[in-house]
């Protein structure tokens, strides 16, 4: 088998028709990782022994003829996503020897087919970051280039995918976590609806924002997953029931020109190639007004830290995770989140904490919110006359580690074609769109293809065409 080019669909047939084992699957994964993750750095942990396990667990669904589409399939999961007795950190010090006590909605259902898990993947700390590199344990490499990031906050899961360490992952998406990497490495990347896929079980960065998508090598692959993991919960109240927007035969496209003014020269030749390539296979492409949009960066760095300043607000050193000792309860609070919280994540929850304060929540937080309605105003308004709108997932290539360390302002500018989609709910996708050169190496960039509420097979129709 040749894991550079494995796909779930034909891992499925092989695994049926006996031409090999989830066994062996499972081995070959395994034996790539230990090869090659001491330089790329994907995997946080590598569950190796009960991986083997629950492959053999699933090498006896198949010969009981009880085979689901995602039964001995080796994927890898996000360190964000709670798995009953593991260790689930979060990328950060101050959950690093937390071990969950139950299993994530998502997991539960890929148990339920017989998946196997390799290990759990490295990424921001608790989500937050564009490159891997606010890890407590160290940044994620390129597989494209070890000198540049994989991109995040989901870098972890995209560069076990794009290296052949996984043969698809889950990622979390907050503002393009889970498309900026699939980008940036070469692979497809899948943000749904908001609520299509529960968050139960998902440690929580910005609750009106975050959503558990899939990043695989191929469009088939990504909806494979998809379609597993989706569906209303009880256990998560921001659940939905099957969310459907289908459009028989998607080809009216939308591009907000406006938006793409001082796009980068070589991503958009990238990006123009791609739309003449669908163009050449019967699609219309046409202008669309999307005039919020200019201040959907603002409005996510409101929001975003806002929300993160709230939910991580638990992590006090009291009920659970890292806990420094000191002799009053406040010390105790200070010493455990300096100990256990890195730069950026302190950053947000300066950042978030003053937007929600007293005589500051009106001019900030409040107006951000109104500003986030004009956005979805303005998508709902451009899916009146198209079928979705496309635009690059990012305004550069995989940038070099360390590059933009000393300013943020910068790296979250890295963000700007993504985080529209998580201000207005709607789904979303990243495909391979081209590769541009950068010191000899040959770097992929990503064609970002957005639809309208509930529209995944919208995106999945479409990006099988590029």
């Amino acid at each position: 088998m040749d894991l550079s080019t494995l796909t779930i669909a034909e891992a499925r047939r092989a695994l049926d028709a006996k031409e090999y084992s989830a066994l062996e699957l499972t081995n070959a994964y395994l034996d790539a990782i230990a090869q090659k993750d001491g330089e790329f750095h994907a995997y946080l942990e590598v569950w190796t022994d009960s991986a083997r396990e629950e492959a053999k667990a699933a090498d006896a669904m198949i010969a009981a003829g009880k085979s689901q589409p995602l039964t001995g399939i080796p994927i890898a999961v996000k360190d964000n996503m709670l798995i009953e007795g593991r260790i689930v950190s979060a990328a950060s010090k101050i959950l690093e020897n937390y071990h969950a006590s139950y299993d994530a909605t998502v997991i539960s259902k890929l148990k339920a087919q017989g998946v196997v898990f390799l290990g759990r993947t490295n990424m921001d700390e608790f989500a937050l970051g564009s490159s891997t590199e606010n890890s407590a344990y160290g940044p994620t490499k390129n597989p494209h280039d070890t000198s540049r990031v994989p991109g995040g906050t989901s870098g972890g899961s995209a560069a076990a995918v794009a290296a052949g360490m996984a043969l698809a992952a889950l990622g979390s998406d907050t503002g393009g976590s889970i498309r900026q990497p699939a980008a940036f490495c070469g692979v497809v990347g899948l943000k749904p609806t908001y609520g299509a896929v529960s968050r139960s079980g998902l440690i929580a960065a910005a609750s009106s924002l975050d959503q558990i998508g899939t990043l695989a090598k191929n469009v088939n692959d990504a909806k494979i997953l998809f379609d597993a993991i989706r569906g209303h919960d009880a256990m998560d109240s921001t659940s939905i029931e099957n969310p459907k927007s289908e459009i028989r035969n998607p080809k009216k496209l939308g591009v907000p020109r406006e938006f793409l003014t001082d796009l980068n020269p070589e991503i958009r030749t990238q990006f123009e190639s791609t739309l003449q390539t669908l163009k050449d296979k019967g699609y219309s492409v046409t202008d669309v007004a999307l005039p919020s949009l200019q201040y959907a960066l603002a409005v996510y760095y409101i929001i975003n830290p806002a929300e993160v300043s709230t939910n991580l607000a638990r992590l006090d050193g009291i009920r659970y995770g890292l806990s420094v000792p000191a002799d009053v309860i406040g010390e105790v609070y200070s010493k455990t989140r300096a100990a256990g919280f890195g730069a950026e994540t302190r950053r947000r929850i300066l950042v978030g904490t003053f937007v929600l304060s007293s005589g500051y929540a009106d001019a900030y937080y409040r107006k951000a919110r109104s500003a986030r309605e004009l956005i979805r105003a303005d998508f709902a308004k451009a899916f009146e006359s198209v079928d979705a709108i496309v635009m690059p997932t990012t305004p550069s290539p995989a940038f070099k580690l360390g590059e933009k360390n000393n300013d943020p302002v910068s790296l979250y500018l890295e963000d700007i074609f993504t985080v529209p989609v998580n201000l207005a709910g709607v789904p979303a996708i990243s495909v391979p769109g081209g590769t541009v050169e950068r010191d000899g190496k040959k770097l992929p960039v990503g064609f970002q293809i957005i639809g309208a509420w509930g529209g995944e097979q919208t995106l999945f129709a479409i990006g099988k065409d590029v």
